[in-house]
């Protein structure tokens, strides 16, 4: 009888930690959530900045090219 209570006791106490763990999970997949949410949108954004770089880098050769042609066709 003796180790009978003491193994319900420690099934009580498990069963308390598994609990315990489960809420623990759950908060967890809620912050990787919106963890992932953050970086989705911080990716968005790079794109955005790097596309708008990208852009003006673009323009700017383009204008190199012109002036080194009309460089050459006033030679």
């Amino acid at each position: 009888m003796k180790n009978l209570d003491k193994l319900q006791k420690e099934i009580e106490s498990l069963e308390e930690q598994i609990k315990k763990a489960k809420k623990e999970n759950e908060l967890l997949k809620d912050e990787v959530d919106s963890l992932w949410a953050m970086m989705d949108e911080i990716t968005k954004s790079d794109i955005e900045n790097f596309s708008h770089i990208l852009e003006d880098l673009k323009a700017d050769v383009v204008t190199r090219a012109l002036m080194v042609t009309k460089k050459k066709a006033e030679c």
